[in-house]
């Protein structure tokens, strides 16, 4: 079955009908959001380490495995500390936020913004961090 578009989908689903109609028509289209699987994948891709993602990243092995096996849901900050972690493509990190349910990172937004320079140009957490804090930013 050909994906429909979001806005296809929001259409059908406005229309007269029941919703379990509409949820029967669109099983397909639904995304079931497994950020652990994700990011294992990423993992896998960049040929890291856990223990080195966990470094990289900022958060402790133990919690890193936790969200990996899908027990542990993290937050908005800590999924961009991940993919920081994982050095994911800015393209990999929209893909993984709108899955989790968050805003994909805005460049209208000054601290979002900062967060996609550091991303775009390799930077590690610390620098991220660094420059979030001298504009007076919230650090992730």
């Amino acid at each position: 079955m050909k994906g429909k578009t979001t806005g296809e989908l929001l259409k059908e689903l406005m229309s007269p009908g029941s919703f379990s109609s509409y949820l029967s028509r669109n099983r397909e289209q639904m995304i079931e959001p497994n950020v652990g699987e994700e990011l294992d994948r990423l993992c896998r891709n960049q040929k890291l380490s856990k223990a080195a993602v966990a470094r990289r990243s900022g958060v402790s092995e133990v919690y890193l495995h936790q969200v990996l096996a899908g027990k542990r849901s993290p937050s908005r900050d800590r999924i961009l500390c991940l993919c920081i972690g994982l050095c994911a493509p800015v393209e990999e990190v929209q893909k993984l936020l709108r899955q989790a349910g968050f805003a994909p990172l805005d460049p209208r937004m000054s601290r979002d913004a900062l967060i996609l320079y550091g991303l775009a140009r390799g930077q590690s957490l610390p620098q991220i961090n660094g420059a979030l804090l001298v504009q007076g930013e919230k650090a992730l």
